[in-house]
């Protein structure tokens, strides 16, 4: 019993240790000893671009994000804005029409569908030999969409994901810790591209050939994430452009991350099991190792740790190092509550820390049963962002 419950208190750091720095360390070692892969040269022509932008009920950001669409650097007459709105109630179609005498177009959703159902609906209607999706809550500077865009002249390449900067005030926010999360992922992503693919975009900012998306995905899946592994079913690769900056405000408060990495996470685990037969080495090869350790190991300690935390409990009947560690883990769980629970006032950076992992763990649970449960996670609702000045 005792050796039991030690390996099931071990089993979530072993493998989050793996997931985390052993696969890094792994596409490093790979990207070193692999010969670089050569670029097509440079086209002089653009390709049609359609850029989608899904929304609901974003008033509050869906100005500030075309703005910056129309600012960008690319031909106008190649560039095709569409927003798909989610059915929303809140003037955001209002808002979208009054960009329509500079070329923005609205497609209406009849009824509120979800993100996934809204870029389905948007092939139909787009131009574009290239589809990119962009978050309606983001900032895209003036010169991502070329950069881009200019790897698909690589034949090889299917989807391309832009890099992710998240941004916001040092004071009074207690998720800064978002920020290096989401630096980490980004650096990833480049260890997997000089590997040779990644195995997911960013949902925030990525663009994929028109053919990839040449069957609607299920409701309750995610594009961004099933873009990449649809791309490889079809001989293509997936990169990651770090040139292509993508500006995203972080919320002020962890809750508001908490839930919107439940919703994440499950449509992550969904699209991952919709597609598990991609997780076989024997078919895949290493973009199966990849995906496990990328996406499957990742997520799997936070279904472990309930289980270990009971197993630490069992440890510490018999073990003064485990009640010495279960105090600690007690200890940083009340803290990581207090920070998460910080409305009004900057927690302090240790708690805050403790807010965020309470809540990427917290999230990754809840996120296991609603899949277990078998729920559908289709609609969403727009996560509160400061306002991001590019």
């Amino acid at each position: 019993m005792f050796a039991l419950a030690a390996i099931l208190a071990a089993a979530p750091i072993v493998i989050a240790l793996y997931a985390y720095v052993g696969y890094p360390l792994i596409l490093w070692i790979v990207g070193r000893a692999r010969p670089r892969v050569s670029s097509a040269a440079d086209s002089a022509s653009w390709p049609s671009v359609t850029v989608t932008v899904p929304v609901y009920n974003a008033t509050a950001s869906i100005a500030a994000t075309l703005e910056s669409l129309l600012a960008l650097d690319y031909p106008s007459e190649q560039l095709q804005i569409l927003v798909i709105s989610d059915a929303s109630t809140d003037g955001t179609d209002t808002v979208v029409t009054s960009f329509a005498e500079r070329g923005v177009e609205l497609l209406r959703m009849p009824d509120r569908s979800g993100k996934t159902a809204a870029e389905n609906a948007a092939l139909a209607v787009s131009r574009g030999d290239i589809l990119v999706n962009v978050d309606s809550t983001i900032l895209v500077p003036t010169d991502s969409l070329k950069k881009l865009v200019r790897v698909f002249d690589d034949p090889t390449i299917g989807v391309a994901s832009g890099r992710d900067v998240s941004v916001g005030s040092a004071v009074n926010d207690g998720t800064l810790a978002e920020s290096g999360y989401v630096g980490y992922e980004m650096w990833v992503r480049e260890l997997e591209t000089r590997a040779g693919t990644i195995v997911g975009a960013s949902g925030c900012f990525y663009g994929s050939r028109r053919h990839v998306h040449g069957r609607p995905l299920p409701r309750g899946l995610s594009w961004d994430f099933a873009a990449a592994l649809i791309a490889r079913k079809q001989g293509y690769r997936s990169v990651s452009v770090p040139g292509a900056i993508c500006i995203v405000p972080r919320s002020h408060q962890i809750r508001t991350e908490l839930r919107r990495k439940v919703r994440t996470m499950a449509r992550g685990l969904s699209t991952l099991f919709y597609h598990r037969a991609m997780m076989n080495p024997l078919r895949y090869g290493g973009f199966a190792l990849m995906l496990i350790s990328h996406k499957l190991l990742r997520w799997v300690p936070y279904l472990l740790a309930p289980i270990a935390y009971v197993a630490l409990c069992v440890l510490a009947l018999e073990s003064v190092s485990a009640r010495f560690l279960l105090g600690v883990l007690s200890a940083g769980l009340v803290a990581g509550i207090v920070g998460i629970q910080q409305r009004n006032s900057a927690p302090a950076k240790a708690i805050a820390f403790a807010g965020f992992v309470v809540a990427i763990f917290s999230a990754g649970a809840l996120a296991w049963w609603e899949v277990l449960r078998q729920t559908q996670m289709a609609t969403w609702e727009p996560t509160a962002r400061p306002e991001a000045q590019s």
